[in-house]
């Protein structure tokens, strides 16, 4: 809309702009920037109109005035038309927002609707109850299991009449061309149904043609050819032998399922092998097919020329397998090499055998028997047998070598997992594995039959090793005829029995000519010829000394004997196995070896008890390496073979017992042959204090001055060079550990304090001779104490310490000597119980102190008489 002058004419006023509502309506409208451009217009159009000379006339608002009414007025125009506008566009958006809510609560029962439509739909077709209207779901289902069960039916119609067809072809025609053409189809399941249909008929046959099973007709005409049947009277019988026609047609059938499987194999097709031996198993089980598989396999055909090889290895080899110091060798190579090739072949073999056969862990377990039970099994006792000619040791190597390797290798096998991989191995095929294994070696663990055998090889060995010992004692006991000697004499029987037994076992055939050899090596002999005469067999000292060296080889060959035993025995035998292990060490090592040589020390000692001559320690040492083996047995026996037999009480218990009994019989020589060192030696002292002279303690007056140059007498000198010898002896061949030679040297010293206690109460004694006895019984205090023996003994206030109290009684004076009777230190005061519970005096009593007084040769004198009436 616009606002012009409608007059053509020229106007007194000036033109008025023209506005329409989009100059309002912009985005660049400002009202100040609008109302000076009206001013503006205005003020030029008057300025052009009136010229420059109406500059100085005064300012006329009256066509602003006019204007600005024009644009007010038609500003009212505009905001009516926009108000119309703006009412016409509310009421469109009223009425399009009651259109959409309208909308909008359609499609809501529309949605609601559909909803309750499918769930309606939902439970009709998972209703059970087919009057219900929604029941048509299940009616569709129980409509197409119907049609499944028809057609079901429908091929088992097809098939009875197809199998009455095949029936009535054998019956009455003698042929079974419908089998043969299902047969030549070449389809896997052609071949799987007329399988099945010649198993149908073969039932049929036993029941409707009796005849045919029981053998009473007689098929075969002159040319070879099967006649039929002559019919019954009844009726009931055929034309045709039924049996034999099915059964020829069945054996066709299994050869050419057979051929075809074996072509598949070679071939790789494991698909087409998989057809066939599905078929045959669903035929006949499939045993014919499995056993085609395993047969016709190369590993077998290649180990079949391999297994009769005889057993070769290294003769230096063999020697060393039979040398029970030397480290066993591992298996035999050519046993080794099978079980290699083994792992090898059933790892590819089975991957093969799940692809081929159905029923794949069946056929793998039969597989594995074929392994073990022909191949390896075989080879097994070949090598075994190799080494029982050897030695019994080399035997027993042997066995537990080949029962760790091929142990490897079924645990390598069940890590492979085999049909499973790389998957476990299943538990059917690991009890075959685990079973296999077992049953290779059960044939050498029949009762006690191992455990024997063990203790066999231990006693030759022992026996060896120990024959020059048994024949050195043995002729010693011939020898000798004292009192101990008829005590020992089962020991002495029980050296020469097994001597002789083990002489006459030697030279039997029994042993081969390496066992010989070796165990003649152990026995430290050169030849056999050594064996016929024992009485020439040149022997030394050392023979008959017990051996720590000897001791230690035969406890490591015990020890490989129980390790052994651990890895190839039934653990529940174990209890029993380590009793039988120790009676055996207790028997020879214990009673046989150690307990002789405890028993010729004894005897070494019993005899030096007549005092003819100084007596000979030479036999300590001896007793020192027995109290060592003795050491060494014990502990074998309770950190080995007890606690292996803890699953046991009462074997562990018999053990303990056996043992402790051993050990107390040991101590009770070693404590006797003990106590014969103490009592020769004692007798040995008092016999050189039965030299003493009477007149060494009385020496003449002329005599003095020489006399009192002398640190000792003769017989003390004499006996303390005999009592350090023996304090060396001791302490050199009895054991540094422990307190035997303590408690040894200790009642030596004890003794020998009582002997000089003794000895000096027959001497009477002047005034220089008080001096040598306080001289000697220095010598003999110092010695003892210089030993070491108990501290009770040689310590302060000790008992050694009264052999200076008995000096010091010769050589005070009367004042002295009353004084130290009256005091309250007088040596009759001081008692101890002694050491170790002996309950010996340390001081002196009143009657000894008396009777050492009166042997003063001043005890005659009144003085010393005062003294002896206060004692």
């Amino acid at each position: 809309m616009s606002f012009h002058s409608h007059t053509p004419s020229r106007s007194v006023f000036p033109k008025g702009p023209s506005f329409t509502l989009e100059d309002f309506s912009s985005r660049d409208y400002i009202v100040k920037e609008f109302i000076e451009a009206l001013s503006d217009s205005a003020t030029s159009n008057r300025r052009s109109t009136l010229g420059p000379a109406a500059g100085n006339q005064p300012f006329d608002p009256k066509p602003l005035i006019r204007t600005f009414e024009h644009a007010q007025r038609r500003l009212g125009e505009l905001s009516g038309d926009l108000e119309i506008k703006e009412n016409e566009l509310s009421a469109a958006v009223r009425r399009a927002e009651a259109q959409h809510s309208q909308n909008l609560n359609t499609l809501g029962k529309k949605l609601k609707q559909a909803i309750e439509s499918f769930q309606q739909l939902d439970t009709s077709l998972h209703s059970n109850t087919p009057e219900l209207a929604g029941s048509t779901g299940n009616m569709a289902v129980e409509t197409g299991r119907k049609l499944e069960e028809l057609d079901r039916q429908r091929r088992r119609a097809l098939d009875a009449h197809f199998l009455l067809q095949c029936w009535d072809g054998v019956s009455n025609r003698g042929e079974i061309t419908l089998l043969e053409n299902l047969r030549r189809s070449g389809s896997g399941e052609a071949k799987v149904r007329s399988a099945h249909i010649a198993r149908q008929l073969l039932r049929i046959s036993q029941r409707l043609d009796p005849k045919s099973w029981s053998g009473s007709l007689q098929n075969e005409g002159s040319n070879g050819a099967t006649t039929p049947n002559e019919a019954t009277p009844n009726g009931t019988g055929f034309r045709w032998n039924t049996r034999e026609i099915i059964e020829k047609f069945s054996e066709t059938l299994e050869k050419d399922l057979l051929k075809q499987f074996d072509d598949f194999y070679r071939k790789a097709n494991f698909e087409g092998m998989k057809d066939c031996a599905t078929v045959l198993q669903d035929f006949n089980g499939g045993a014919s097919v499995v056993a085609l598989f395993v047969n016709q396999h190369q590993f077998f055909i290649d180990r079949s020329q391999l297994v009769t090889e005889e057993v070769g290895g290294d003769p230096e080899t063999w020697e060393s397998l039979a040398d029970p110091d030397a480290e066993p060798t591992g298996v035999e190579p050519s046993l080794q090499s099978l079980i290699d090739e083994v792992r090898v072949v059933v790892q590819e073999e089975s991957a093969v055998i799940k692809r081929a056969f159905p029923n794949f862990e069946q056929v793998l377990g039969k597989f594995l028997q074929r392994v073990f039970q022909q191949s390896i099994q075989q080879r097994l006792e070949m090598v075994l047998e190799k080494a029982n000619s050897v030695s019994s040791l080399a035997f027993l190597r042997s066995l537990q070598s080949s029962r760790s390797s091929i142990s490897t290798l079924v645990d390598e096998l069940k890590a492979h997992g085999l049909t499973e991989h790389p998957e476990a191995i299943s538990s059917q095929t690991s009890l075959v594995l685990d079973q296999q294994l077992e049953d290779l070696f059960v044939p050498y663990f029949v009762g006690s039959s191992y455990i024997e055998r063990e203790k066999r090889t231990l006693e030759e060995l022992y026996t060896s090793l120990l024959f020059k010992f048994t024949t050195f004692h043995a002729r010693r006991k011939k020898a000798t005829t004292t009192f101990m000697a008829s005590l020992s004499k089962s020991g002495s029987e029980l050296l020469a029995s097994a001597r002789d037994a083990y002489i006459n076992r030697l030279e039997s055939s029994e042993f081969s000519s390496t066992q010989k050899s070796v165990l003649l090596q152990v026995a430290g002999l050169k030849e056999s010829n050594d064996l016929a005469k024992p009485s020439d067999i040149k022997l030394s000292e050392e023979d008959g000394l017990p051996s720590i060296s000897y001791a230690k080889r035969m406890l490591k060959w015990l020890a490989e004997a129980v390790g052994r035993g651990l890895e190839l025995s039934v653990s529940s035998e174990t209890p029993k196995d380590m009793l039988t292990l120790l009676n055996l060490l207790q028997s020879l090592m214990g009673e046989g070896y150690l307990e002789v040589c405890l028993d010729a020390a004894l005897e070494a000692a019993t005899a030096q008890e007549s005092g003819k001559s100084e007596p000979d320690f030479s036999y300590l040492p001896a007793v020192r390496d027995s109290i060592s083996i003795a050491n060494l047995m014990v502990m074998c026996i309770n950190t080995l073979l007890i606690p292996l037999a803890a699953n046991s009480v009462t074997i562990r218990r018999e053990m303990e017992k056996k043992t402790n009994l051993a050990t107390v019989r040991i101590e009770e020589k070693i404590n006797t042959t003990e106590q014969k060192v103490i009592d020769i030696t004692l007798m040995w002292v008092n016999k050189i204090l039965s030299g003493q002279k009477k007149n060494d303690f009385r020496p003449k007056e002329g005599d003095s001055t020489a006399w009192l140059e002398k640190l000792q007498t003769p017989t003390c000198a004499t006996l303390c060079a005999f009592l350090t010898r023996a304090h060396d002896s001791a302490v050199n061949s009895l054991p540094v550990s422990g307190t035997n030679v303590r408690q040894l040297l200790s009642e030596i010293a004890l003794g020998t304090r009582s002997l000089l206690l003794e000895h000096f109460k027959r001497f009477v004694v002047n005034g220089p001779g008080g001096l040598m006895v306080t001289k000697d019984m220095t010598q003999y205090t110092n010695l003892l104490k210089s030993w070491d023996i108990d501290d009770q003994i040689k310590g302060p206030s000790g008992m050694l310490d009264v052999l200076l109290e008995v000096g010091s009684l010769f050589v005070i004076g009367t004042e002295a000597l009353r004084e130290r009777v009256r005091g309250p230190d007088n040596i009759t005061s001081r008692r101890n119980a002694g050491a170790s519970g002996r309950g010996t005096e340390v001081g002196l009593g009143a009657h000894e102190v008396r009777a050492y007084v009166s042997r003063r040769e001043d005890s005659n004198t009144s003085a010393m008489q005062q003294i002896l009436n206060v004692l």
